[in-house]
């Protein structure tokens, strides 16, 4: 079998291994990795581990998508440095638990076809456990000391210490380490993958086995994917996210995400997010090294994803909108109504009538849709930041016959990046 840590390791796909696992995986091994259903869609750190089980799948492995559909009511505190909100409506879960299914499904069926990855949900046997044999099957195993040495509950003690942990968080690491458990006494698994965060988790489980079944078993840990801010994309985490779900992140904004990263990240992003052999991959950093003005690894990259996550269709919509968006041309030149419908289809747009558009309309008042007040609408007009397809207006004008293009549409840029259209009906 083909080496798969060396696989994934020029990729940036492991940042911690168990000492052994290399031997190991050179037969046929089960993996898992987990995914907490406490939304109703996965983002794009999310991506990663779907990556992985779909490598180590495609290379002759058994890989196992587990759905936390029990343990996402209990709330990892791995990360986390106060309580997390864990919501208990039983139909938000069921829901959250069907949509991600969904996804996961898709994304795999993607890539492997008839080969597809099985997804469980511990749910199914969590909520069979008798507290009695949990307790002395598994708590007799590990100390509370051993416990209290895990960085997620130290941190925790230490940075909340009015509120410190909850038993029911303290119990997670637990909890995870009996799926651990159940799945290779079931499935006979022998790996657990997670991001980095997941390494004290991933350890209690293996120590559980251990103990009890006196088996060696191994772990897997990834990167953290992060935003601009420095914060890793997560369900719970405040502030922006990438969402796989269309109607949380249009496929437009996911679309620009892969677009604006910097050369370094995409150089990275290509190898953790496409399935090209070495060859092909530094092959595309080389060519995008000769011209990077030209943006070959993020238009590859932004392609390649979003085809995968949101459809062939959409993705060679946005590729055509992105290059007359953002690339210098006369914009009359390449429009069509084909392609102004795929602009209004998927920017941020507003339909105005025509009766309303003849009495005449100011560009603060069209603007007032986009902008959270007057001032920066009235701020970034005397900064010269608006435009009005592709020309600058340097004052508060009244819209006119002769800024429709296509008969019917405006097009509004703010900045470098942000569109705005506008279809008068």
């Amino acid at each position: 079998m083909k080496n798969i840590i060396d696989e994934l390791s020029w990729r940036g796909l492991i940042k911690t291994t168990v000492s052994g696992i290399e031997k190991q995986l050179q037969n046929p091994t089960t993996i898992y990795i987990g995914f907490d259903p406490t939304s109703d869609s996965l983002h794009l750190g999310n991506l990663l581990p779907v990556v992985l089980l779909i490598h180590f799948q495609k290379m002759g492995h058994k890989s196992l998508a587990l759905i936390g559909g029990a343990t996402s009511m209990i709330g990892d505190p791995s990360g986390k440095n106060e309580k997390r909100i864990i919501s208990f409506n039983q139909k938000i879960l069921h829901y959250n638990i069907t949509s991600i299914t969904k996804q996961l499904h898709n994304l795999f069926t993607f890539y492997l076809k008839d080969k597809n990855i099985e997804i469980l949900n511990n749910l199914n046997w969590i909520k069979k456990l008798d507290i009695l044999f949990f307790l002395r099957k598994i708590g007799k195993e590990i100390s509370v000391n051993y416990l209290m040495a895990k960085e997620s509950v130290k941190n925790r003690i230490e940075n909340n210490q009015h509120d410190g942990i909850s038993f029911m968080e303290f119990s997670y690491s637990l909890l995870q380490g009996y799926d651990f458990y159940y799945l290779n006494k079931k499935k006979n698994c022998l790996l657990q993958a997670g991001g980095s965060d997941q390494w004290g988790n991933i350890i209690t489980g293996i120590d559980i086995i251990r103990k009890i079944s006196k088996k060696k078993v191994y772990g897997l840990t990834f990167p953290l994917i992060t935003n601009s801010s420095g914060k890793k994309f997560g369900k719970s985490e405040k502030g922006e996210n990438i969402w796989l779900d269309h109607k949380r992140t249009t496929p437009y904004k996911f679309y620009q995400f892969f677009i604006n990263l910097s050369d370094n990240e995409i150089e990275k992003f290509v190898k953790l997010y496409t399935f090209f052999s070495k060859e092909k991959i530094n092959q595309l950093i080389i060519n995008h090294r000769k011209c990077p003005e030209n943006r070959l690894l993020q238009k590859t990259v932004a392609f390649t994803v979003t085809k995968w996550v949101h459809g062939k269709t959409i993705s060679e919509e946005l590729s055509a909108i992105s290059t007359i968006l953002f690339e210098k041309h006369n914009i009359n030149s390449l429009l069509n109504e084909k392609m102004l419908y795929y602009i209004f289809k998927h920017i941020p747009n507003l339909l105005i009538s025509y009766e309303k558009f003849k009495q005449g309309i100011f560009l603060t008042d069209l603007l007032k849709h986009f902008f959270t007040s007057k001032t920066n609408i009235l701020r970034a007009i005397k900064n010269h930041s608006i435009s009005i397809n592709k020309q600058i207006i340097k004052n508060n004008i009244v819209i006119q016959q002769q800024h429709i293009i296509g008969l019917k549409y405006i097009l509004l840029k703010f900045g470098k990046k942000k569109f705005f259209i506008i279809k008068i009906v």
